[in-house]
């Protein structure tokens, strides 16, 4: 495989580690919150705190939709063919 192209993959991986964290992140504050309303709903308890990390997750997934356009705007970037040339000057 052409260095240059493995090379280009080397700040797109870098760039995916963190959107997949999130991603991780949130779905487990997803499974959590559903664990908890169904929780509360056994007891007949409150559910205020049920909605508020409903909202805590809503926050958290426009966040992720904002990482993830950012990180469609790098890839794009980076895809672009450069224009300067790589090569040294001649003398």
């Amino acid at each position: 495989m052409n260095k240059q192209i493995l090379a280009l993959f080397i700040p797109l991986l870098a760039l995916a580690i963190p959107v997949v964290a999130i991603i991780a992140n949130g779905v487990h504050k997803l499974a959590k919150l559903r664990l908890e309303e169904a929780r509360l709903r056994l007891q007949g308890g409150d559910l205020g705190e049920v909605e508020s990390l409903r909202a805590e997750v809503e926050t958290m997934r426009r966040e992720l939709n904002e990482l993830q356009e950012r990180v469609d705007f790098a890839e794009r970037l980076l895809a672009k063919p450069s224009t300067i040339d790589p090569s040294p000057p001649r003398n």
